[in-house]
């Protein structure tokens, strides 16, 4: 089993950043790709970016030139760096991980975005 934790959400005004982070424990050695999803009130959970053990990334179109996806190995911790924020970024905020010899999704707890206008 993987366990995933998010820490970093909060309120921030528009414009503003926000860093999350997600780190990873138990079978880590069996991740291989990591990233985030979101949901916003009345919409379904959709990915924001997520990044392969190599380090290859894959962004939603609203959030490229804005958030960044980054991924340290060696402390099975995933990153993202969110900056420009806007009001639709407004969301809870999942770690998402899979990997394994039989395909396996993990999922953190979520952490909540909020950014006023």
């Amino acid at each position: 089993q993987v366990q995933l934790v998010e820490s970093g959400g909060g309120l921030v005004q528009a414009g503003g950043s926000l860093r999350l982070s997600c780190a990873a424990s138990g079978r880590v050695f069996s991740i291989n790709n990591m990233g985030w999803y979101r949901q916003a009130p009345g919409k379904q959970r959709a990915l924001v970016a997520s990044i392969t053990r190599g380090g290859q990334t894959t962004y939603t179109d609203s959030v490229k030139g804005r958030f960044t996806i980054s991924r340290d190995n060696a402390k099975n911790t995933v990153y993202l760096q969110m900056n420009s924020l806007n009001s639709e970024d407004t969301a809870v905020y999942y770690c998402h991980a899979d990997g394994g010899i039989i395909l396996t999704t993990w999922w953190g707890q979520g952490t909540q975005v909020t950014v006023s206008s």
